[in-house]
């Protein structure tokens, strides 16, 4: 029996997203919405899309999965999962204060 386009890559990405899931961070380190909107507003992390526009910008280009505003030592970082236009999945920490990459995988 055949399986669809789609469904093959939806199990793929699924398969591909397992071993970065294991790299999350602890839950509580990571901000809820409410949070996420006062870090914001406090000037203490940009918005998610002025984040996404500077890595474009910078030449990054993948389909964001998941973004997690996150603390990281004194400060803030994006977590973002994103999809390589090669089918892969990247994982990229950004610092939430000013949007460049700290590291990606």
């Amino acid at each position: 029996m055949p399986v669809s386009r789609p469904l093959s890559i939806i199990l793929l990405t699924g398969l591909l997203a397992v071993p970065a899931l294991a790299a999350d961070p602890p839950y509580n380190a990571c901000l809820n919405k409410a949070e996420q909107r006062a870090a914001v507003a406090d000037k203490k992390a940009i918005p998610l899309a002025r984040a996404i526009k500077s890595r474009r910008e910078h030449g990054h280009h993948a389909d964001l999965v998941r973004a997690r505003l996150c603390r990281h030592g004194d400060g803030l970082v994006y977590v973002l999962t994103l999809l390589g236009r090669s089918g892969r999945v990247i994982r990229e920490t950004v610092d939430a204060a000013n949007g460049e990459v700290i590291n990606g995988h």
